[in-house]
């Protein structure tokens, strides 16, 4: 009896011109999925940033850029930068909580394949590190601070990222 009666609150409410939100408190079931918070939006758009970071990284020690580095030890600069990124990446992806049977579920670990970026320089590759770390420091203010403190994490490390590219 007590099943039957709670099948047909909903139906109960409707009639009465009650929404559920109107007799229960927290979110209204009948509402549908909440949307994503300001934070999980965020994280989501610097972890998209991170694997086209990641992907420039391998199009620089992919392709010919090893033979016109000045020095032997720069494509090992660079694969540890590449590595750096993935770290990153990993810490980022581990903060991403979203809700169960959200459509927009976590995004992949590895870059997605596609067009190999323009040809990759090492000028390229600072102004990539700048601009990320410009744009890291600009969400630091909008979100918790647990997250704006990995983020300004991942921003101090693309600054250093520029020096260790020469710049």
């Amino acid at each position: 009896m007590l099943a039957a009666s709670a099948a047909a609150l909903p139906a109960l409410l409707a009639t009465a011109g009650c929404r559920s939100s109107d007799v229960f408190a927290g979110p209204d079931p009948l509402a549908g999925r909440p949307s994503l918070s300001h934070d999980v939006i965020t994280l989501q758009a610097v972890i998209a940033a991170e694997q086209a970071m990641i992907k420039l990284y391998q199009a620089a020690v992919d392709s010919n850029l090893r033979a016109t580095l000045p020095s032997t030890g720069r494509v090992e600069v660079l694969e540890g930068l590449l590595a750096q990124h993935r770290q990153h990446l990993g810490q980022l992806q581990a903060r991403l909580v979203m809700p169960p049977g959200s459509p927009s579920g976590s995004p992949s670990a590895s870059p997605s394949p596609g067009a190999v970026p323009a040809p990759v320089t090492i000028a390229r590759l600072r102004a990539a590190e700048r601009a990320s770390a410009a744009d890291l420091l600009r969400r630091l203010v909008t979100v918790q601070p647990a997250l704006a403190q990995l983020l300004a994490s991942v921003a101090a490390s693309d600054a250093t990222h520029v020096a260790a590219l020469g710049g």
